[in-house]
């Protein structure tokens, strides 16, 4: 019986340390920038690893009074582009604690 205690015990040592490892690693993630670009780099929009925009730069010819909706498919391409790049470092770098449990969004 006292031996199972132990095991018990090394074992939510270890869930301690895999917890913390985890927390530092989704800082890290969450420290990073990514900037996704449009094709011809007309707009480019950059997110933090939680996903909040921090910066959209649209260069001036993108923009076309006669045509508003080139301008928000060029947005609109740089935000995806960026949140892609989000969702491959976060798999990256969470994944490894998530593998073989069906999280959805991870």
């Amino acid at each position: 019986m006292m031996r199972n205690m132990g095991n018990m015990g090394n074992m939510m040592k270890q869930m301690r340390q895999m917890q913390k490892k985890m927390e530092e690693d989704q800082n890290n993630l969450n420290a990073q920038s990514f900037t996704g670009v449009s094709p011809d780099s007309m707009v480019q929009a950059t997110f933090t690893g939680e996903r909040k925009m921090t910066d959209l730069t649209i260069k001036p010819e993108a923009i076309d009074p006669d045509d508003p909706d080139m301008l928000a498919d060029l947005v609109l391409a740089a935000v995806n582009d960026a949140l892609g790049q989000v969702d491959a470092a976060t798999k990256q770098s969470l994944g490894k604690y998530t593998q073989g449990m069906n999280i959805p969004g991870m």
